[in-house]
This record gives C-alpha cells, sequence and structure tokens, in this order.
C-alpha cells in the first residue's frame, strides 16, 4: 500500500530517527546504508501500526543481515540471514505494499519466545480511570503505543508514588482501545479535518514556514522552542504551531488556536506569516478565525477532531 507515493509504512533508526511514508527507493537506501556507528539497524511498522507488527534488520560491517518479522501477539517470530541489503529492501518493500507472497525469496525460521506469563486483572475502578485517559490520549491522536503505555502509568500514579497500573496491564488495554479505534478510523473514507490541517501545514512547510502539531505543552513552551525547529532548514522565514493544550481542547470540540511568527520578530512578517497561514487553511478546506491582527491567535473552526492514529 503506497500513500501519495510513499509506503504506508514509518522506519525507525538506531540513532532515535523516523521516517515515515517513505519512497521504495527511499527504503533500500536506508538498508543499504546500515552498518555504521549508531546506525546497526532498522525497524519498520505499518501505518498505522498494529501491536507487535514488525519487520526489522541489522547489520554489522563484514557480517551477515539479520532479518526478522513479527505477525502480531504470537510467542515466536521469523528470523533469517542474508548476504546483502538488496533482497532485504525487495522483501520489506512488498511487506509494505502487503502483497501477496511477499516473503518469499528468502529461508525464514521460527523463533519461538516463552509464552508470557498472564497479567493480573485490575480493580473495575482502576481499570475505568486507565480506559478514560487511553481514550482521551487516543482521540488527541498523535502518540504511539509504546508512548501511550508509559503515558498511562504515568498518570494513573496520580501524585502517588508508584502506579496501580503495571506496563503489562497498561499495555493490554492500549492495544485492546488501539485497535478498536483502527476499526473505527477505517470507516472515515473522506479526509478527515485533521487530515486537511496535515495538508496545510505540509504545504507551509514547503514554502518556508515551520509547521508543528502537537508542540510542546503550552504556548509559552511552544514560543521558547520552536526556533530550534529551524535550525537546519534553510529559508524558513517563520513558524505556526498548535500544542498540546490545544489539541485537547479540539479532541473535546472546541476548534483549535494557532501561534505563529516571523523569525526576525517584527510585527510585519508576523502578519505576513498569519495571512499565509491562513491562507493554506482556506486552500485545504478549513475555516479560520482572524482579524489580521498579528498579536492574535489563528482559529481554526468548526473542526470535526477525527486524528488517524500512525504509531
Amino acid at each position: 500500500m503506497e500513500i501519495d507515493g510513499g509506503l504506508a509504512i514509518k522506519v525507525k533508526t538506531e540513532s532515535g530517527q523516523t521516517y515515515a511514508r517513505v519512497s521504495a527507493r527511499r527504503l533500500r537506501e536506508l538498508v543499504e546504508r546500515i552498518g555504521g556507528a549508531d546506525d546497526h539497524f532498522l525497524v519498520v511498522q505499518r501505518i498505522p501500526d498494529r501491536p507487535n507488527v514488525f519487520i526489522q534488520v541489522a547489520h554489522d560491517p563484514g557480517g551477515p543481515y539479520a532479518f526478522q518479522h513479527c505477525t502480531g501477539s504470537v510467542p515466536h517470530m521469523w528470523v533469517t540471514e542474508v548476504s546483502d541489503p538488496g533482497p532485504v529492501a525487495e522483501v520489506m518493500t512488498r511487506w509494505a505494499r502487503q502483497e501477496d507472497g511477499w516473503d518469499a525469496g528468502v529461508a525464514w525460521q521460527r523463533e519461538e519466545f516463552g509464552v508470557p506469563g498472564e497479567v493480573p486483572a485490575l480493580a473495575a475502578d482502576v481499570a475505568a480511570r486507565a480506559e478514560g485517559h487511553v481514550g482521551e490520549m487516543l482521540r488527541d491522536g498523535y502518540l504511539g503505543i509504546d508512548a501511550l503505555v508509559r503515558e498511562t502509568v504515568y498518570l494513573m500514579r496520580d501524585g502517588e508514588d508508584e502506579s496501580p497500573v503495571s506496563r503489562a496491564q497498561a499495555g493490554e488495554i492500549v492495544e485492546r482501545l488501539w485497535l478498536e479505534r483502527l476499526d473505527e478510523q477505517e470507516t472515515w473514507t473522506e479526509p478527515t479535518d485533521p487530515d486537511r490541517l496535515e495538508q496545510a501545514f505540509g504545504a507551509l512547510e514547503h514554502d518556508g514556514i515551520v509547521a508543528r502539531e502537537d508542540f510542546t505543552c503550552c504556548r509559552g513552551c511552544g514560543m521558547t522552542e520552536i526556533g530550534a525547529e529551524a535550525d537546519g532548514t534553510p529559508g524558513a522565514r517563520g513558524f505556526v504551531f498548535f500544542h498540546h493544550q490545544s489539541t485537547r481542547g479540539a479532541a473535546e470540540g472546541h476548534g483549535l488556536s494557532l501561534h505563529y511568527g516571523g523569525f526576525d520578530g517584527s510585527e510585519e512578517t508576523t502578519r505576513a506569516v498569519g495571512h499565509e497561514v491562513v491562507a493554506a487553511l482556506t486552500v485545504a478546506g478549513l475555516s479560520t478565525e482572524w482579524d489580521g491582527d498579528p498579536g492574535q491567535a489563528i482559529g481554526v473552526a468548526p473542526l470535526e477532531w477525527r486524528k488517524r492514529l500512525v504509531g
């Protein structure tokens, strides 16, 4: 499966870099380059991510390519070794496209794991609170499975030294509700408002406006940190972002507030950036509320917040 010319995958590297919706050619380049310092392996997940469904490869200079894939929450993995990166990239591309017979051409062996122990059941009230937190974060739509598990354990502490929910217990809740959300979003056959927002932000980024979604916790932190996002970006003239509190407001039906400005700090540039932001949102099919005052946030409303999970 490919989206706008890119494979519906996210590639994670040893150094922590991620690449979403890369082309088959770019995937091959990433496979061929591994083997250097802090760049020994790649893990590839689908978009949207499905729990424990992935394909990965590791390589040390002079050695084979250790190639593995997992098909879900099962106590085994399929493994093999390949002598060069070409077949690895080809199989990964077929896996990404979900082609019939994608795993042909290499000799896979089944590697068994121990069966995981039973996870203790939570008290009904504790489970309900945890499910509430997970549901809110899923509606926000920006965290992946691992981050949701970590955040659920943290939120359930509620000021206490220890959480009443373990990582394993949180993991069961997150995976169940994540899959339910994926089933729901499969019914979203038309572009959603967050899809339109992503389109607008992509166009702005292309035109020299650093555009970030769900960026930092609040306006103050966002305004402090947005400049670093422009480092190494030639021609960046200005910025636009919305923070996590605004994300939560949008998910609750209150629309979004966008903060924007010019990197030269002038009112003239800030106003010009504001007009560019409004124009991009309008082209994408979203409605805005802004009177041209560079001291006021740009409102995006009405907004139906159906953010697709990626992972």
